[in-house]
C-alpha cells in the first residue's frame, strides 16, 4: 500500500506535538539542568507517534 501524502503530513504533525510533549514529560526535568537525553531516546520518542499515527491510518484505511 502507498501511503498518502494526507497521512505522511498528519503523522508529521502529530509526531511533532506528541512528540514533544512526551519529551517535556519523560526529560524535562533533566533538561532544565541542562543535562540531555541521548539522541537515540528522542529519536524514539518522535518517532513512536510518527508510526503509531500511520498504522492507525493504514488500519482503518487511509481515511
Amino acid at each position: 500500500m502507498i501511503l498518502k501524502k494526507g497521512i505522511i503530513r498528519r503523522a508529521f504533525f502529530t509526531s511533532v506535538v506528541v512528540g514533544s510533549v512526551l519529551l517535556l514529560i519523560n526529560h524535562g526535568d533533566t533538561m532544565k539542568t541542562q543535562e540531555y537525553p541521548a539522541l537515540w531516546k528522542v529519536g524514539l520518542t518522535y518517532l513512536v507517534p510518527f508510526l503509531v499515527t500511520i498504522w492507525g491510518s493504514i488500519s482503518l484505511g487511509g481515511k
